[in-house]
């Protein structure tokens, strides 16, 4: 008798929870507050203005941190007209470092993005005796940390700074050992864990 009793108490104090506008559940419930945007979504930032970043500059694509990815951004660099390749590559190379110095937007830092790149940093192309796409960093690449390295790697070999080829040759001031880092799908999804892969170069 007492389970028959059990039993039908369940379904009386549903009903009176019903009346009382309180619907009985199995499972808890999170009655937290509800995230105000979904994360690294900037889908309600204006769209774009193809013509202010063409006059602005050459419109390029950096990578910051979001939700711990790397995740591309538009941004826009200054080179003049009639600038030599070798050297066009240098101010491209430059300029992406600058943005990645910038304290992102109101917009992206609501939608949570961050970089760990630090300003006061500079770019130069290559020596005497570096191959013709080298690009010598103020601070040697293995003094930098994980996350920053991953934003530099990743935002140069995407861009005109780079060969094309998805890596890109970096070295320190100066006589630094040259290395050839390449932006994977590993290290655009885990920059904190994953270093990007990286092979000597001859001569270096």
């Amino acid at each position: 008798m007492r389970g028959v009793r059990r039993w039908l108490a369940v379904p009386l104090l549903g009903a009176l929870l019903t009346g009382c506008g309180i619907r009985a559940t199995e499972v808890p419930t999170d009655f937290g507050p509800a995230p105000s945007r979904v994360p690294c979504s900037l889908t309600d930032a204006p769209a774009p203005d193809v013509t202010a970043q063409t006059s602005a500059g050459v419109p390029v694509q950096v990578f910051l941190l979001c939700a711990s990815q790397l995740v591309t951004v538009d941004r826009a660099v200054r080179v003049p007209d009639g600038t030599a390749e070798a050297q066009r590559r240098v101010l491209v190379a430059q300029g992406l470092l600058d943005e990645l110095a910038k304290t992102p937007s109101a917009t992206e830092t609501g939608a949570g993005y961050t970089t760990d790149v630090r300003g006061g940093m500079s770019v130069t192309g290559p020596g005497p005796r570096d191959p013709d796409d080298t690009l010598r960093l103020s601070t040697p690449p293995s003094d930098l940390a994980s996350y920053a390295l991953a934003q530099i790697v990743c935002t140069f070999s995407d861009s005109a700074a780079a060969e094309g080829d998805g890596s890109v040759i970096l070295g320190g001031p100066e006589t630094d050992p040259l290395r050839r880092y390449t932006c994977t799908p590993e290290v655009r999804s885990r920059p904190g864990a994953q270093v990007p892969p990286s092979s000597g170069v001859n001569g270096s």
